[in-house]
């Protein structure tokens, strides 16, 4: 799996205002995920809905994935480039 279809997969399953996803080995990936279903719940519980619209490709086909979730405000607010 590639990073691009990766970022697919998950703004095809949750609604995103901003979707990163970086790994070049196919398996470890980092991602950064700006969504207005996070608002409101916990950094685990934006985690879960990642997780959730990954289904089970989180167990076949990625090994390790790092996430940074925020609501839009919060991401309006913190110094991304």
């Amino acid at each position: 799996m590639t990073a691009e279809e990766l970022r697919s997969h998950i703004v095809s399953g949750l609604p995103c205002d901003h979707a990163q996803v970086l790994g070049d080995d196919g398996q470890h990936f980092e991602a950064v995920i700006v969504s207005p279903q996070f608002t409101g719940i916990s950094k685990v519980q934006q985690h879960q809905r990642v997780y959730q619209a990954l289904g089970d490709r989180m167990r076949s086909e990625v090994h390790a994935l790092s996430l940074r979730t925020f609501t839009p405000e919060a991401w309006a607010q913190s110094n991304h480039p």
